[in-house]
């Protein structure tokens, strides 16, 4: 039986490229032999079945809307597949099941997931409720993606406060620099300066795909891509240094400056 481990991804803001991330993280681990599933936890505005362009009957409120009512159980009754790989298990068609989704189900969704899968990757929503909480609370590592936004930096620091607060350190923050490749970029001297904390990674301006779109309507994950791969050389392999990190003991930690 696995003991896999729970990577939540997370940010402040929406538009900060956090699933197409974590649908990159699948890839790379699939690629190391891992078993990945990806639960889609933004609730209200879940996009990792659009990513990946899934056909899904069932999803996460389904599971819980069993758990709830004491019906049997079957995780593989509610995921989709991917690839032979990597498993999804989507956020809810209607939006209206997010509102029925209490956070205490989530330490119970994860444990039966880990026990499944070698990896369990969290797209999380932006907003810092209860459900949100608890996953990060019940997450092996964390993964902070942020932009050079100041209103987004402000804002992870506040977020970094309340982990601060609670003596927790799981937590990495990657830097997305591809995502406005137009902006004069604060430098990370400046960003570091404003959310009090390091920056573990960063995905070079570069990287900005054109035509991503095409991707996405193929539902291709993009470091599953030979194209990508080769072209995007250095950032794939910044990439891989970052999901092997992020499931790695000796890098269970946030470096934090004061």
């Amino acid at each position: 039986m696995n003991n896999g481990k729970i990577i939540s991804i997370s940010s402040v803001k929406g538009g900060v490229g956090k699933s197409t991330i974590t649908t990159m993280l699948a890839g790379l681990y699939f690629q190391m032999k891992k078993k990945v599933l990806i639960i889609d936890m933004d609730l209200y505005s879940g996009s990792i079945g659009v990513l990946l362009d899934i056909q899904n009957k069932k999803d996460i409120f389904m599971m819980i809307d069993a758990l709830s009512n004491n019906r049997s159980l079957e995780l593989k009754d509610y995921v989709t597949p991917y690839n032979k790989g990597i498993d999804i298990l989507p956020a809810p068609k209607d939006p209206r099941g997010a509102l029925k989704i209490e956070s205490k189900y989530i330490p119970l969704i994860l444990d039966i997931a880990k026990r499944q899968y070698d990896i369990v990757l969290v797209d999380t929503n932006h907003i810092l409720d209860a459900v949100n909480l608890a996953i990060l609370d019940n997450s092996y590592m964390t993964l902070f993606v942020i932009t050079n936004d100041v209103a987004d930096l402000k804002n992870m620091k506040s977020l970094m406060s309340i982990f601060k607060d609670t003596d927790k350190e799981n937590y990495l923050t990657l830097l997305n620099n591809s995502r406005d490749t137009g902006k004069d970029y604060l430098t990370k001297f400046d960003i570091r300066n404003i959310i009090k904390t390091n920056i573990d990674y960063t995905i070079s301006k570069n990287f900005y795909i054109k035509n991503i779109d095409k991707y996405v309507l193929k539902g291709e994950i993009l470091t599953l891509n030979s194209a990508i791969i080769k072209f995007h050389s250095g950032d794939i392999s910044n990439m891989k240094k970052m999901a092997t990190d992020l499931i790695s003991d000796t890098h269970k930690g946030g470096k934090k400056d004061d």
